[in-house]
């Protein structure tokens, strides 16, 4: 799944470099195969769907 939220967060227009964290070495290779990962526009649509923007609170 960290892949998929990864590859997501780099298919985003002014998106260059996620930051991410990882707690070893496995969980950092398996964040770095993201980039090899390409989500079709029907993917993207799935996944982007259930999203509701809110208004902002607090100081603007």
């Amino acid at each position: 799944m960290a892949q998929v939220s990864i590859a997501w967060a780099m298919s985003k227009e002014g998106a260059s470099a996620p930051i991410i964290g990882s707690t070893s070495l496995a969980n950092l290779a398996d964040a770095i195969a993201a980039v090899h990962i390409k989500l079709t526009e029907e993917e993207m649509k799935s996944l982007e769907e259930p999203y509701l923007p809110m208004a902002v609170f607090g100081h603007q």
